[in-house]
């Protein structure tokens, strides 16, 4: 179904809370951040720590100091929404074959120069038509179509993390799962607080280089490193995406590094996707990922110990595919967004009994 044509269907059905804020639309007030004198305060949400003066806004433009009060103003503010293929985020160990109702506010707490959801992410949500959801009426749409995730994706979900919040507590009382699609660009308290509820994150990480963070992310790596390793012990479902830039961040010493990097600090069952860059937003100067550079980082990642790799953006072919680590057996076949499920049986391959990490019931 086209996005319109299902925004239109679910604003048919939630019509009676759309605008439940009217007169002080899309505004609460946020949770972690500190009061300063001088009616100034520090938003505690992420890594940039924004201290923020009255009637000014951090570097994400959609949390703004408001006589010394903090609010965030995309709360419901829904810019976007469809239903997508799970597969599409990607996650790949999280019930495959299901679709997932995917929604999104403007904003987002970095900025990539090669962001493909730039018209969104780095807008302020005034600039945007938004129109607005009530947490619960997320909830009754993905009843209604029979979506048994919800997703945060699109842009950054950090930044409406008041309403991410909110709509993840009622999903899982529920019974639908939550997954954030995410930079991980957030401080522990937050995410902690968070794990609670989500149900599996996807991080998009950008590169094993605090130069390259700087520099092209304008953020810093560290915070990201330590996101992964609190999601882990919080025993949240994790998929890793590396999106591999030309002369960027596709040396074999810092996919080397990465990999190392998962392997002492997350195990070797966490997926780790290596995603082929197209030109985009600003960086349209540079061409594609070669075949051939995404083949090395996956022989890389191969030779490090991950059992589970996955090369996204390219023609189709068996790095797409799931197999046993134990007995090579196929347990899921992949075309395009599609999922064929094999091999897997109770989350265990059904020719050797080994245990495949991941959420394979609803």
């Amino acid at each position: 179904m086209k996005r319109r044509q299902f925004i239109e269907k679910a604003i048919a059905i939630t019509s009676s809370t759309s605008f439940l804020f009217a007169g002080n639309s899309w505004k609460k007030e946020a949770l972690f951040y500190n009061k300063l004198e001088d009616k100034k305060v520090q938003c505690q949400l992420c890594p940039n720590n924004c201290v923020i003066k009255n009637n000014k806004r951090g570097i994400c433009k959609v949390r703004e100091n408001e006589d010394g009060f903090l609010y965030t103003i995309v709360y419901g503010r829904l810019c976007s929404m469809n239903i997508d293929p799970v597969e599409k985020k990607p996650m790949y160990h999280l019930l495959p074959g299901e679709k997932a109702l995917s929604i999104a506010t403007a904003g987002c707490n970095v900025h990539c120069k090669f962001c493909q959801n730039w018209t969104i992410s780095q807008s302020k949500p005034e600039d945007i038509q938004g129109q607005f959801y009530s947490p619960n009426s997320i909830i009754q749409i993905a009843k209604k179509y029979k979506t048994p995730i919800i997703a945060f994706t699109y842009s950054e979900p950090v930044v409406f993390y008041e309403y991410m919040l909110d709509v993840a507590k009622l999903a899982k009382e529920a019974g639908i799962k939550t997954v954030m699609i995410s930079n991980g660009y957030i401080n522990e308290k937050p995410l902690q607080e968070l794990c609670k509820y989500i149900t599996a994150i996807k991080v998009d990480f950008k590169g094993y280089s605090e130069d390259f963070y700087r520099k092209i992310v304008r953020g810093k790596l560290q915070p990201v490193l330590d996101t992964m390793k609190t999601i882990q012990k919080e025993n949240i479902w994790l998929e890793i995406v590396n999106l591999v830039i030309p002369t960027h961040n596709d040396s074999s010493e810092e996919i080397t590094g990465l990999c190392n990097w998962i392997v002492e600090n997350l195990g070797t069952n966490v997926p780790l996707h290596f995603s082929r860059f197209h030109p985009q937003y600003r960086m349209q100067n540079l061409p594609p990922t070669s075949i051939q550079t995404l083949m090395d980082c996956y022989k890389i990642a191969k030779s490090s110990g991950i059992n589970y790799i996955y090369l996204g953006n390219i023609p189709q072919q068996e790095t797409d595919d799931t197999f046993c680590p134990n007995c090579k057996t196929l347990l899921i076949k992949r075309k395009g967004f599609v999922s064929y499920i094999e091999n897997i049986l109770d989350g265990k391959c059904s020719k050797c009994g080994e245990k495949i990490p991941g959420i394979w019931n609803i």
